[in-house]
């Protein structure tokens, strides 16, 4: 998804960019954390079981149920600037590993969100229709996207390779 987006506004290598004291603070693992006070942590009492990230940058919060929340991680949020509009998965449908499910514009650009697991969708986040700036202002809690009732076991999806834990994930984020 950033990639896409980081070629086509060159924010990686723009020289305003290397000198932004700024970037540093998004690789602080608190970035990347969960809202506790979110519905995404409140949807059930013990919060997620864990939280899983794809390359693409989006961000999964599995719970014991085998629904999980889908948004998109705080660096993606900043990369893409101030989020205008918000296009919905809908509710009802099925979508496997690696679909499209919406997107995200902003005063930058527009980007695709991309299915990180295969499930159907349960509930989108409504207040995003009205308020798409909640991406900005709390991408890994209030800016939770959809809801997805898991097509495997949270302990399968788990174990898929291809979603990072947070240490990963972070890891990542220094290669750009």
């Amino acid at each position: 998804m950033i990639r896409a987006l980081a070629r086509q506004n060159n924010i990686f290598t723009r020289p305003a960019f290397k000198s932004t004291p700024r970037v540093a603070l998004r690789f602080n693992s608190s970035n990347f954390r969960v809202n506790t006070q979110s519905h995404v942590w409140k949807y059930q009492e013990e919060g997620p079981k864990y939280v899983k990230f794809t390359n693409e940058h989006e961000w999964l919060a599995v719970h014991k149920d085998n629904s999980a929340f889908i948004g998109i991680t705080t660096y993606a949020s900043e990369a893409l600037g101030d989020t205008t509009f918000v296009e919905l998965p809908e509710v009802g449908v099925t979508y496997e590993v690696g679909d499209s499910i919406g997107s995200v514009e902003s005063v930058k650009s527009a980007s695709e969100i991309y299915a990180p697991v295969a499930g159907e969708v349960v509930a989108v986040n409504e207040d995003l229709e009205s308020r798409p700036q909640l991406i900005n202002e709390d991408p890994m809690g209030g800016g939770w996207i959809a809801q997805i009732k898991l097509a495997e076991s949270a302990d399968t999806v788990a174990a898929k390779e291809e979603l990072l834990d947070e240490a990963a994930y972070e890891a990542s984020l220094s290669e750009h």
